[in-house]
């Protein structure tokens, strides 16, 4: 009953539709993750959850978030599954052929600079927020955030995906410069963790990778071991 005392507009607002779905236009479908990558003395972690959602719909519980561009060059993927795997087969592609080419290992920059080009050239047709990090000679280890709008900057540590909005706070106060990596994996299993527990679009399992000149360390922590939610 106390709803037909609220404003017409309120309640057509609510009808049928729940606080991820009512804001969206006609044929646009929500999607959520959380992905995260931070550098540390010698490499770089990057973690992401497991979950695919359409909707109010889990399409898959399991997926990997994060692709290996190149020997240690990662990539974390969030936006449009369809739209992201297409871009990181393209960039696998032309840094498997740069290398060769060259004889050189490609750096994280170039690989977030070809990845930058490809979705500001096609902004309009593609969602694709992802990270770019990894090792390399040149500059270690180092993590690049590409936006929806294809934008690329450098960070030391960045985080993305609808659960991000939950944990700005928790990584801002105790993401620290000097972490070893099993400090820094900790520290991204713990943020993300709690992004899951909060958002309602991200979820399933932890996967990570440690990368570093000696090579990649990949680990997933299972839905009922993780270091914070239910």
């Amino acid at each position: 009953m106390a709803s037909l005392y609220a404003p017409p507009s309120l309640r057509q607002q609510h009808d049928g539709k729940s606080a991820e779905t009512r804001n969206l236009k006609p044929g646009e479908i929500s999607s959520g993750t959380t992905i995260m990558a931070v550098c540390f003395n010698g490499g770089v972690v990057l973690g992401a959850d497991s979950r695919v959602s359409s909707g109010t719909y889990v399409v898959n519980r399991v997926s990997d978030k994060i692709v290996q561009l190149h020997e240690r060059i990662w990539c974390c993927r969030s936006g449009s599954a369809a739209d992201t795997q297409a871009l990181t087969d393209i960039v696998k592609h032309h840094l498997g052929q740069i290398s060769i080419e060259t004889g050189r290992l490609p750096t994280v920059a170039m690989a977030a600079h070809l990845m930058r080009k490809l979705i500001y050239g096609n902004k309009d047709n593609l969602m694709a927020g992802v990270i770019v990090g990894g090792w390399d000679p040149v500059e270690g280890g180092s993590v690049y955030n590409v936006t929806l709008g294809g934008s690329c900057v450098r960070q030391p540590f960045t985080i993305g995906g609808s659960g991000s909005s939950y944990i700005y706070g928790l990584v801002d106060a105790e993401c620290r410069s000097g972490m070893n990596a099993d400090e820094c994996n900790a520290f991204v299993k713990k943020a993300v963790s709690h992004a899951m527990a909060r958002d309602g679009s991200s979820g399933g399992i932890i996967r990570t990778v440690v990368v570093t000149e000696d090579g990649n360390v990949r680990s997933y922590t299972e839905g009922n071991k993780l270091p914070y939610g239910p």
